[in-house]
């Protein structure tokens, strides 16, 4: 039976593929024609190239077990791939402002556009089904590595949709600057999502809390479970990546045994493990005069 990671890393593997068969398309396009437009949707799935590599290393890295060196884990690997992602992303938008300045001067001519138009409509209907992919169970096995890549390739869609506006204005209008024009906006909103990705992994690097709908789901199945327990207080919790770590305190009658307070811990990582999996649990037994008032009160 194949396990989350299993299908992470081929999902990774299948990107790089992708990414290659539309890399070649957009080329064919560009060359086709001779659009700037064109040649910075095709600089930008150079991009997504390098991004899939990267998330195909990073994702075979994360899912390693822990050992001696990394106690907890190597489920951050997927972040530095996306901190490096939104890097690349970003130079390429620099690289589409360099060639489409030059062009706003130097301004020639499209050759068959039509044919090449037809090529980039065919590779945009590829990524965009491919992103839709990587975003649905990038979200589903928690893969910061497949989610940031998604959304590259769905921003890439989206620009390419633009660009093919664009040209076909530039068709009916003879206007050969509306080419010049529409990479610069190719180039601005690559340069956006560049930042998106770089700001959202930071985050994950910083130990940031999970969403706000998981921490909820969290508290509830904590709540469930506890029965036998007083309250339960001081719930923290950090996702890094597929894994997500949860800590609390957990406050029992004074008098109440060891292997007594043991089982009810047990009962709550039994159930968080099931409804979370890769979650990793650290709870912290206080006895009754621990009680903050602050605290959830667990119901008998």
């Amino acid at each position: 039976m194949l396990t989350s990671r299993d299908h992470v890393t081929r999902l990774a593997g299948w990107s790089i593929v992708v990414a290659l068969v539309v890399l070649a398309l957009k080329i064919a396009a560009w060359r086709i024609t001779g659009s700037v437009a064109l040649y910075s949707d095709a600089l930008e799935s150079v991009v997504n190239v390098v991004t899939a590599l990267l998330a195909w290393f990073a994702v075979r890295i994360s899912h390693k077990p822990a050992d001696k060196e990394h106690p907890f884990g190597h489920s951050k690997a997927e972040y530095f791939s996306a901190v490096v992602e939104g890097v690349l992303i970003v130079l390429a938008a620099l690289l589409i402002f360099s060639e489409a300045i030059q062009a706003l001067y130097r301004p020639s001519e499209l050759q068959t556009p039509a044919l090449g138009m037809t090529v980039n409509l065919i590779s945009t209907a590829i990524n965009a089904a491919w992103a839709s992919v990587l975003l649905r169970f990038g979200k589903r096995w928690h893969s910061p590595a497949l989610t940031a890549d998604g959304r590259h390739i769905m921003v890439d869609v989206v620009t390419s949709a633009g660009v093919l506006v664009g040209l076909t204005l530039v068709i009916a209008t003879g206007w050969q600057f509306i080419d010049s024009v529409v990479a610069i906006g190719v180039g601005i909103n690559v340069l956006w999502e560049g930042w998106k990705v770089i700001s959202s992994s930071v985050d994950g690097l910083m130990d940031g809390a999970v969403g706000d709908a998981e921490a909820d789901r969290i508290r509830d199945i904590i709540l469930a479970n506890a029965g036998g327990a007083i309250e339960v207080h001081d719930i923290k919790t950090r996702g890094a990546g597929h894994a997500s770590f949860v800590e609390f305190h957990l406050v029992v009658d004074g008098a109440m045994s060891v292997a007594d307070s043991h089982a009810i811990c047990n009962r709550i990582e039994a159930a968080l493990g099931t409804e979370i999996p890769g979650a990793h649990i650290t709870i912290h037994v206080e006895p009754h005069d621990e009680s903050k008032g602050d605290g959830l009160a667990i119901r008998s």
